[in-house]
């Protein structure tokens, strides 16, 4: 019987929240990053177009386990609108579908806000990663079909037009799960009567990572120049985030060095104590500030989900 192969790489566990460049593509990013850092695992929370540029959080290791957490967070963009033209994928980079000489003024666009506003429904873009029939769409778009994607909810907590000039506007927008900005770009310019579609974008936030913790890709690159692999590593391994970081919106729980090595069994522990939470359906175990486990706490007990090295 054959041994198990050893993974490649280090077993390296935290998160690198890179600020992506314009004209690299989200999955090239997390393999250049998983190379750089000599990472077993990684994986990002939430795809930014080739053509956008910004936060991109990049999971490394075990912190991979908390993509789904990061995945669900707020999402502030901020993105340019120009106006007279809908291109087939709702950007720059898709041929002109439709055309107007007509420009909006400010206060229309202004007077158009609120409808964009709350829980909205949405069409994805043609050229989207949405699933139709088990194919991606942009496959199918890229064969030249016509694809009939479902609206669905998404939540705009905050849109703020920034300026807005004859050929052009710029809105900063903060929205949930799921939200096409592109979607926003190409419905504006319907509801306006001039045809819209988005020439910039930039993410500038993706809860619960703050702006400030982001790292050019360019800054990671010349640390290549450091010929010392251990002296590299460690400049690299500098710039990642705890793990424990993307978890930062759930109930914590402060355990033993006894306690954390049973949930690692895969084991329930008891919680003492006049302060014990009583239930929760997601809780994260601390020992000593490292994470130990996700779980749920009910009757007296917290029970582990998912569990960390």
């Amino acid at each position: 019987m054959s041994k198990p192969r050893k993974p490649k790489g280090r077993a390296i566990s935290g998160w690198l929240i890179l600020d992506k460049p314009v004209d690299f593509g989200s999955t090239e990013a997390v393999g250049k990053i998983k190379w750089l850092f000599n990472a077993q695992k990684a994986g990002h929370a939430g795809t930014l177009d080739p053509l956008a540029s910004g936060m991109l959080p990049i999971a490394l290791g075990d912190a991979t386990k908390t993509v789904p957490y990061v995945m669900d967070g707020r999402k502030i963009y901020e993105f340019t609108v120009t106006w007279g033209e809908e291109r087939a994928t709702d950007d720059l980079e898709g041929d002109v579908t439709h055309s107007s000489d007509n420009r909006p003024s400010e206060d229309a666009i202004r007077e158009i806000l609120p409808n964009y506003t709350g829980t909205i429904s949405q069409i994805p873009p043609q050229f989207s990663a949405i699933k139709i029939a088990g194919e991606r769409a942009y496959d199918l778009a890229r064969d030249g079909e016509v694809v009939d994607i479902p609206a669905r909810e998404v939540e705009i907590f905050r849109l703020t037009l920034l300026k807005a000039e004859t050929d052009r506007a710029f809105f900063e927008v903060e929205c949930g799960k799921g939200t096409y900005v592109r979607s926003l770009a190409r419905d504006f310019g319907r509801d306006l009567g001039c045809y819209a579609h988005i020439s910039e974008l930039r993410r500038s936030y993706v809860a619960p990572f703050a702006e400030e913790t982001m790292v050019p890709l360019a800054d990671l690159i010349a640390l290549e120049a450091i010929e010392d692999r251990d002296e590299r590593l460690a400049a690299l391994d500098a710039f990642l985030v705890d793990t424990s970081e993307a978890l930062s919106a759930l109930p914590q729980i402060r355990i033993t060095d006894d306690q954390a090595h049973r949930l690692r069994m895969g084991n329930p522990i008891i919680l003492r104590g006049r302060d014990a939470p009583v239930a929760e359906p997601e809780a994260v175990a601390l020992a000593g500030g490292k994470l130990i486990a996700i779980g749920e706490i009910g009757e007296g007990e917290f029970r582990p989900k998912r569990v960390f090295g």
